[in-house]
């Protein structure tokens, strides 16, 4: 016996729908998106946040996904030439640009709105932000400036800010602490992405530093200081009496680990040490986190 066909295109009316959600999905790039979160809440959690707390981080994840999902809309040409992102929703021509725009703003203007109505108009004003420093200046002189990792890394960094805000409304020196840790933390991270995809990131016409650093002594110059300065940084919370020893014992292995992997990218720049230093990264920020969570007095 076969199915009826209304049960059969029932099916498929479902199939499509889960495959149209997840093509929205990706244009969030929810793995990024999901360390900015936790960012956000630890901020929040720091502060004394309760409810304050889960909004700041939904509300967030919708600004960080909008400017990403903008991000995608206005490379689309660009990640069509390069192989590692020629299978996103745009390039492949599974979403249209009128669909990503409408997507990308309703979430960065909902989640905009959605701070300043449940926590506080601080928060709202860096979320919004956020969301116009990635859209209409990262992106923009991804194209022009290898700066662009630096300045990049403002808008990676600004989610430190807003839990805190979310919940205080104002900020103090630990948020800012955790700003510059995350910010620093960028440096040596997307160096070696970018050295890793730097043929790919130079047919897609992208201004990273590898493509103007053809041996990438610079490159590895360059993720060592972050990593360098990264290790005082993280201190500063034990020094102003914020943690105690479990987090410095952490951020001394974690920052001594990082520096190690840039060191190495630094004097063989291959894609083994890159790819050595960018897993380094990735073991670098949760544990330091975690270590700041689990430390820091209730």
């Amino acid at each position: 016996m076969t199915a009826p066909t209304s049960v059969v295109a029932d099916a498929r009316g479902s199939t499509n729908m889960l495959t149209k959600i997840g093509e929205f999905l990706e244009l969030t790039k929810p793995r990024l998106s999901s360390l900015v979160l936790f960012v956000v809440f630890l901020g929040a959690w720091l502060a004394g946040g309760g409810l304050e707390s889960w909004q700041a981080v939904l509300a967030t994840g919708m600004v960080a996904g909008g400017a990403n999902a903008i991000n995608m809309l206005l490379e689309r040409r660009l990640d069509a030439r390069m192989r590692r992102t020629l299978g996103r929703p745009l390039p492949s021509g599974r979403l249209t640009p009128m669909e990503v725009l409408v997507f990308g703003s309703v979430l960065g203007i909902g989640g905009v709105t959605w701070l300043a109505l449940a926590t506080t108009p601080l928060a709202a004003i860096l979320a919004a932000l956020t969301f116009l420093s990635y859209v209409l200046l990262y992106t923009p002189l991804k194209t022009r400036t290898t700066l662009n990792t630096h300045i990049g890394a403002i808008p990676g960094a600004l989610p430190a800010l807003i839990g805190w805000a979310a919940v205080q409304g104002t900020l103090s020196p630990l948020p800012w602490c955790l700003f510059w840790i995350v910010y620093l933390w960028q440096i040596p991270h997307f160096l070696s992405i970018a050295w890793i995809h730097r043929a790919d990131y130079e047919a897609g016409g992208f201004r990273m530093l590898p493509s103007v650093d053809p041996d990438g002594s610079l490159t590895g110059r360059q993720a060592v200081v972050g990593a360098i300065a990264l290790i005082p940084v993280s201190l500063l919370p034990f020094f102003g009496h914020a943690v105690g020893p479990l987090y410095l014992v952490a951020a001394v292995l974690a920052g001594g680990y990082y520096l190690i992997r840039a060191i190495a990218f630094m004097h063989t720049r291959t894609e083994t040490t890159a790819r050595q230093l960018m897993r380094a990264s990735l073991i670098y920020l949760p544990v330091l986190l975690f270590a700041l969570l689990l430390d820091y007095p209730v």
